[in-house]
């Protein structure tokens, strides 16, 4: 279902309160093409900004939550500013950034290699930069990865005939070693979404930037790689060890374990999907992620 190209009056009138010289503005739909997507470019003849509307208070408050963490822990040129919010529409307004989204960007080798590394230069900045997690969100934690593994086991025995042996026998490991190896991994502030299609490329002033908090929360830090650890690295390696080099460091043995069944998980998990919705974009994305992490090392 297409969005309106325009702001709902209502919301309009609250930029305007909010934000100076916004009163004769142009606006453009810039949703992501899923229905709870709601974002508008609105940009007047002093300025660009952002506006989001949000399905969900938690989603309002992730967001606000990782603004807030990016002030604190990355530049102004490669993290939006929250500029308005409120928590009863939900919405917020954020500052515009230079550069294009990455996914789909047409680039040369090099170039790509370069904006991994600086990608994971930022998410160790934005990782670094501490946040106080208490009992009740470690908890939380704990239990969302003993989630996880439990998903693991009920596809198992959902899909059992559907999997090679090698293939079973890596989401068995992810069933049973999850919840303990993750009570020996690092905790962070987590992105929750840190993708290509998140990251912008400033081409002409070489900058790379983060958007979109709202699925930001802390958790696992290598919960951050599990996009690219599925759907990049198995067939780049070099923009693996690009973005490691950014990084700053390499995974431990631990890390590198937690992430292929955490990956693992995720493959099963489109691939189970997939076939109850008959969805053959989501069967072979699951079969591929599955078949990478078989053959990674771990």
């Amino acid at each position: 279902m297409p969005h309106a190209t325009s702001l709902p009056p209502d919301l309009h009138q609250w930029v305007i309160r909010h934000i100076t010289g916004m009163e004769s503005t142009a606006v453009t739909d810039a949703s992501w093409p899923r229905g709870d997507s709601r974002v508008w470019r609105v940009r007047s003849d002093h300025r660009e900004v952002f506006v989001k509307l949000y399905p969900t208070t938690e989603k309002y408050e992730r967001e606000v939550k990782g603004c807030q963490h990016a002030t604190r822990a990355l530049a102004a040129v490669e993290a939006p500013r929250l500029l308005a919010s409120d928590p009863q529409r939900p919405a917020v307004v954020l500052s515009a950034l230079p550069g294009r989204v990455v996914r789909g960007l047409p680039l040369e080798q090099t170039e790509e290699q370069r904006v991994h590394r600086l990608a994971g230069d930022l998410l160790r900045r934005w990782h670094d930069t501490p946040e106080p997690i208490g009992d009740r969100e470690h908890q939380r934690i704990m239990a969302s990865v003993t989630a996880q593994a439990e998903e693991a086991a009920v596809v198992l025995e959902r899909l059992n005939d559907e999997l090679w042996p090698a293939e079973r026998a890596l989401v068995r490991d992810a069933a049973r070693d999850l919840p303990d190896l993750a009570r020996a991994l690092p905790l962070a502030y987590r992105h929750g979404d840190y993708s290509p299609r998140n990251w912008l490329w400033d081409q002409p002033a070489g900058h790379h930037s983060v958007i979109d908090f709202e699925e930001s929360a802390p958790g696992l830090a290598v919960e951050d790689l599990v996009w690219l650890c599925g759907a990049a690295w198995p067939t780049r390696p070099d923009l693996r060890d690009a973005f490691l080099t950014g990084y700053g460091r390499l995974l431990s043995t631990t890390e590198q374990r937690a992430l292929v069944l955490l990956t693992a998980r995720l493959g099963v998990s489109y691939l189970s999907t997939g076939l109850t919705k008959n969805d053959t974009v989501l069967i072979e994305r699951g079969r591929t992620v599955v078949q990478h992490m078989v053959r990674a090392p771990r």
